[in-house]
């Protein structure tokens, strides 16, 4: 197998080769290294690439295998880590000059779960400056570049995640999601992810933003994000909101299917402007679950209407935990942030209080809609990839920190918890792709995967690679 294959193998079937012993965690390593080092100063998807320390491990898998030891679900395969999560043996520099150099003295408890199973982690992928932002810059890495065209969004907080996995950086990639943040780098660089239900993976240290960050896979098949939730999934002491239950087989049901369940569609929730191709594609992804054995209908969204200004309010509110580095570190922080820091740093905890109690019949109706529906479908996102220098395409209103008006789709499902995914569903004229999202009911994460396989045998995406070489 050259190379470049071994590049966009999924993990299932590096797993299995490795098992066998018919690839070496050693060769595939090699091969990874070899085109991150030729494609990532073009991509700028690593704050910290482990190259050394991924090498070491991977010939540590390959003696392991020969010696016949205990051999884990990932046992070999390569993995990355936001920069966000915290890891004690790389830095966790979050996008700033602030925390430059940062060394946690402790892991998430996802990287042991992952390394308990043999994976190996390749390095830190790059975030916005504390993931404030779904635009893929930041001060301390400067933009990651969407693989589909150079220069381009590449989505945030998890750009870099989506980025490598679009440029075959290794197979399996962790995100983090606090308002679309593995929707939306999904839906820029044409790659499966998941934010699954709040608390179905442990986030520690607990953030916070009132419960509304979840940690996922972001993959290039669903099959991977499945694999990869499988092993990550679970309740761990750290995180007082994780569910009490294990994950459930989601590899091995994965192939159930949609048929006879009940879909909404909704084009823009009442509420989202939309680009006319995103919405073209987002509206004939749609229209193929008919054809999976599913009754589609385009619905209204009622429970929709107070988002915009639910959003607005806590974006700000809750980055006002920053407000202590504005003296020191303003001139070195993305204006952006800066200007949303100060647009909530006057808010009243009376305000908060009130808002907290609108917020919780917002997210009651959610649910309450929910039961007439198995899931909801809607383009990922409002727009498809556009200069990363910017904050707002150049073609909608601008703002000098409000970047949600173009990812209404995402936030209402942070603050219900329910799984939502982005699949690619096709690209525009300009060949930049399209997500489209599939939301479940709270705690169905297992029904968004099997949504999103059905939709993925019958439009398959993983076969198309951006040209980077």
């Amino acid at each position: 197998m050259d190379s470049e294959t071994l590049a966009f193998t999924p993990a299932v079937q590096l797993a299995g080769m490795i098992r066998q012993k018919q690839l070496s965690p050693v060769e595939l390593m090699t091969a990874l290294l070899a085109r991150i080092e030729a494609l990532n100063p073009r991509v700028n998807a690593f704050a910290h690439l482990a190259a050394d320390a991924a090498m070491d491990a991977a010939k540590r898998a390959e003696a392991a295998l020969m010696q016949g030891s205990r051999i884990g679900r990932l046992h070999g395969v390569p993995v990355t880590i936001k920069d966000l999560a915290i890891t004690r043996d790389m830095p966790t520099q979050m996008g700033s000059h602030i925390f430059a150099g940062n060394q946690p003295a402790e892991d998430t408890p996802i990287v042991p779960r992952l390394r308990d199973e043999g994976a190996i982690i390749l390095g830190k992928t790059t975030t916005s400056e504390f993931g404030w932002t779904g635009v893929s810059r930041s001060p301390l890495t400067g933009i990651t570049h969407n693989p589909w065209k150079h220069g381009f969004n590449a989505g945030a907080s998890s750009a870099g995640a989506g980025a490598a996995a679009a440029a075959g950086f290794g197979p399996l990639h962790q995100g983090s999601d606090g308002a679309g943040s593995i929707r939306m780098p999904s839906h820029f660089c044409g790659v499966f992810g998941l934010k699954p239900s709040f608390g179905r993976v442990p986030y520690y240290p607990v953030g916070a933003g009132d419960y509304t960050s979840h940690m996922g896979p972001m993959t290039r098949t669903v099959a991977d994000s499945a694999l990869m939730l499988s092993v990550i999934a679970g309740p761990h002491p750290l995180d007082h909101t994780t569910c009490e239950a294990g994950p459930a087989d989601y590899l091995g049901r994965l192939g159930e299917g949609v048929r006879g369940r009940r879909i909404a569609y909704s084009p823009d929730l009442g509420l989202a402007r939309v680009d006319p191709d995103v919405a073209a594609l987002a509206k004939a992804a749609a229209a193929r679950f008919s054809e999976l054995g599913a009754t589609v209908e385009e619905v209204k969204t009622p429970w929709a209407a107070p988002g915009p200004e639910l959003i607005r309010f806590f974006w700000a509110a809750h980055q006002t935990h920053l407000v202590q580095h504005l003296e020191k570190w303003e001139a070195r922080m993305d204006p952006g942030l800066v200007a949303c820091i100060k647009a909530g740093r006057d808010f009243r905890v009376s305000e908060y209080q009130a808002m907290r109690t609108r917020n919780m019949t917002y997210i009651a109706a959610i649910h309450r809609w929910f039961e007439d529906w198995d899931f909801l479908l809607t383009p990922a996102v409002s727009v498809a990839a556009f200069p990363a220098e910017r904050l707002m395409p150049q073609h909608w209103p601008q703002h000098d920190w409000d970047w949600l008006s173009w990812a209404e789709f995402s936030y209402p499902f942070n603050m219900s918890w329910n799984p939502a995914a982005s699949v690619p569903c096709g690209f525009t004229a300009e060949g930049l792709p399209v997500g489209l999202q599939i939301v479940g009911r709270r705690f169905d994460d297992l029904g968004v995967l099997q949504a999103s396989a059905a939709f993925e045998q019958t439009q398959p995406w993983a076969d198309r690679r951006p040209a980077l070489a």
